[in-house]
């Protein structure tokens, strides 16, 4: 049994291998170019994957680990949401649809979730829970500014690209950080956080570029 589960472990770590990789090309690359595009396709892929083979391992016996199952279902919606926000940039869509607010609605389910094991760990003094309260708060702000932005999509020039910027670079931040804690083996309050910080600081950079550009269209 625990060969199996390391084979699945050695498939996890080799697609996540892919999406940093194609992750970090595709913030390189010039945004909306043919590489872009292309390493953004595979990105996805890589993650997805990874994740998904994530959520059973972390249930597996002397693997058990609530949080990284978690962190798994936060990665998943960060790519789908990520990718969905592409489609707002059609002018032929004026709301979003059924599955666009299912994922957002799981991720503020589980979000809570996270909220909810995060304060009573850290009212209980359980080890790392903080965690749980720090990824589940960013991950209740996600999904809220989810439902605002189905709401004024419609209003807002290039909504859709700030949507999908920070979407997925949240994704790649999660790449990066799984990097760090298990590649590395750093698995300190700070090597899970820090990437988050970073990562928050290019995206706030990313989106003020984009607002910049949509001031000057218009004058």
């Amino acid at each position: 049994m625990e060969q199996t589960i390391e084979i699945f472990i050695y498939i996890h770590a080799f697609f996540g291998g892919i999406g940093l990789i194609t992750g970090l090309i595709s913030i390189i690359v010039k945004k909306g170019s043919s590489l872009h595009k292309k390493s953004g396709k595979l990105f996805s892929f890589g993650m997805i994957t990874s994740s998904l083979i994530s959520l059973p391992i972390s249930w597996m016996p002397n693997h058990e680990n609530l949080f990284l199952f978690l962190i798994g279902l936060f990665t998943i919606y960060l790519v789908l949401a990520g990718n969905r926000s592409l489609s707002f940039k059609s002018k032929h869509k004026t709301c979003a649809n059924l599955t666009d607010k299912i994922i957002s609605a799981s991720m503020l389910f589980f979000s809570a979730i996270m909220v909810i094991l995060g304060i009573y760990g850290v009212l209980s003094v359980v080890t790392n829970s903080i965690l749980f309260l720090f990824f589940g708060i960013f991950g209740v702000f996600m999904a809220v500014k989810d439902f605002r932005f189905f709401k004024t999509f419609t209003q807002v020039k290039n909504a859709w690209l700030r949507s999908h910027i920070g979407k997925m670079v949240g994704a790649l931040i999660a790449s990066i950080t799984a990097f760090i804690v298990a590649g590395i083996g750093i698995g300190n309050l700070i090597a899970w956080i820090t990437p988050t910080i970073l990562g928050t600081l290019y995206i706030i950079y990313w989106i003020k570029k984009v607002k910049s550009k949509a001031v000057v269209s218009k004058i």
